[in-house]
């Protein structure tokens, strides 16, 4: 081989194994994936104030491999009171981003990544398993909105956030855009409000049909007027003038069970967060309740449970239908009120500690460089996070195959295949046999044609902390 070729050789190794980890690594897991789309909206504040925008950060930086985390927004919200948020706070972000930067070591090995892309590459597509570097993570951090409310939407409320979540929607990307509100929306709502002003009617039902929102709680409004003045918030202006092409979901069940149950369950995260790593040493004590905002991204979490853009399936970050929020005016996917919380409020308790134990196992990696990994769960040989659709006749039996499925660290795995009867259609029983194995076999019902039916693919691992993974089955019968 000639000196030109020997050169051009080695040049090419040495950009892949730049921009990911190495292939024998990448292997083991369901590799190529893109990344879901995240942007967050925060009024993070000082641990005195406020500390659970904190607390979540670090849970989400701790899982910045499964997400492309798109911007990093300090906005206004309840933290601050119905005031200003102070442009100060903004360096608390920064604090948990160089927290970050010094674990990100040993995070890197829990996928064996060996560098980074450059960063004109790390703002492309990014897949599932790559750890963005700690100046990806900072060229996306800005401010937004400072005040809160639909009066403050105008020519004078543009900001560095608002013209970010423009420029991400512009983008060339099928994915969704998911705008995971922790504190008030109005930096997305100036963003709405600027491309109805300046675009057709058509360019601003293409720039909604991009965006999906997360929203815990309504936060623009003020703290004392929470629940009782929402014709303030530019929250229910968005709802009102866009309900049929902006996807919003209002949550007012997951965010108060990750409060309640997070505070009543506060050793765990003294003894498994706390202290683990640079940003275990950062991660303060709850004050009100813990964490939560996390269920905002929860939802999002590529895990093989659920299809964000559906509310209905059930995920980490709770239950949703369609109906009219509390401020009994508009219309979107919320939670708040008779079965559908109820039905939250049970999923929200059994997940739970599945979600727990996923970033106390990420925060050993932190600590040590080493730790416990997820199952990947194949079904029918299929592999990845998408549900696995299936069209059997009426009045057969099915059988799905899960023994495909391996833990990367060598764990002994258990099986745990369930019925979700509130995400589909049907409304009768489904007889489950040797449901407890790693092949289930189903009766499909004789008077199922037309419906849908979704089961759901448990796979736990004995490893310290027991990881759980998933798999989705939608069966539509014919």
């Amino acid at each position: 081989m000639n000196a030109k070729w020997t050169f051009i050789l080695i040049l090419a190794m040495s950009s892949t194994q730049l921009s990911c980890a190495n292939l024998s690594a990448k292997s083991k897991y369901n590799t190529n994936l893109p990344k879901p789309r995240v942007v967050v909206l925060t009024d993070i504040a000082p641990g005195d104030v406020e500390p659970d925008d904190m607390e979540s950060m670090v849970r989400l930086l701790a899982h910045a491999d499964q997400y492309e985390i798109e911007g990093l927004i300090v906005s206004g919200g309840w933290n601050s009171s119905g005031r200003a948020i102070p442009v100060a706070w903004i360096e608390i972000l920064k604090s948990v981003i160089n927290a970050y930067e010094k674990d990100l070591p040993n995070l890197m090995k829990r996928s064996d990544q060996t560098g980074f892309s450059p960063l004109n590459k790390e703002s492309g597509q990014q897949t599932i398993g790559y750890w963005p570097s700690a100046d990806y993570l900072r060229s996306r951090t800005a401010m937004g909105s400072l005040k809160l409310g639909f009066g403050e939407l105008g020519d004078n409320n543009n900001t560095a956030g608002s013209d970010l979540i423009i420029q991400l929607a512009d983008e060339d990307d099928d994915r969704p855009l998911w705008i995971t509100v922790w504190g008030g929306a109005n930096t997305l709502a100036q963003a709405i409000w600027k491309i109805k002003k300046e675009r057709t009617p058509e360019q601003l039902r293409a720039f909604l049909n991009k965006i999906h929102v997360y929203t815990i709680t309504d936060q623009d409004v003020p703290w004392g007027e929470r629940h009782t003045n929402y014709s303030f918030s530019s929250h229910q202006w968005m709802r009102q003038e866009f309900e049929k092409d902006l996807q919003f979901i209002w949550d007012e069940s997951a965010w108060l069970s990750q409060n309640g149950i997070g505070a009543r369950n506060w050793k765990e995260y003294q003894t498994h967060i706390q202290h683990h790593g640079n940003l275990g040493s950062i991660y303060p004590r709850f004050k009100y309740g813990v964490e939560g905002d996390t269920p905002a991204f929860l939802h999002v979490m590529p895990n093989g449970l659920n299809n964000p853009t559906e509310p209905k399936q059930v995920g980490w970050g709770g239950y949703f239908g369609w109906g009219v929020g509390m401020d009994k005016k508009t219309s979107c996917w919320t939670n708040h009120e008779g079965d559908t919380q109820a039905i939250s409020q049970k999923y929200e308790a059994y997940f739970y500690q599945a979600a727990f134990n996923n970033f106390a196992a990420r925060m050993d990696w932190a600590k040590d460089g080493k730790g416990n990994r997820n199952p990947i769960v194949i079904v029918n040989e299929k592999k990845g996070y998408d549900a696995l659709r299936l069209t059997p006749q009426t009045g057969k039996n099915i059988k799905i195959d899960a023994s495909g499925s391996f833990d990367p660290d060598g764990n002994q795995l258990t099986f745990k295949w369930w019925y979700l009867p509130e995400a589909g259609t049907f409304p009768g029983h489904i007889d489950l046999m040797n449901s407890n194995t790693d092949r289930v076999q189903i009766a499909i019902p004789s008077d199922a044609a037309g419906k849908t039916i979704h089961i759901i693919c448990e796979v736990t691992d004995n490893g310290t902390h027991h990881l759980t993974s998933y798999r989705r089955i939608i069966i539509e019968p014919k």
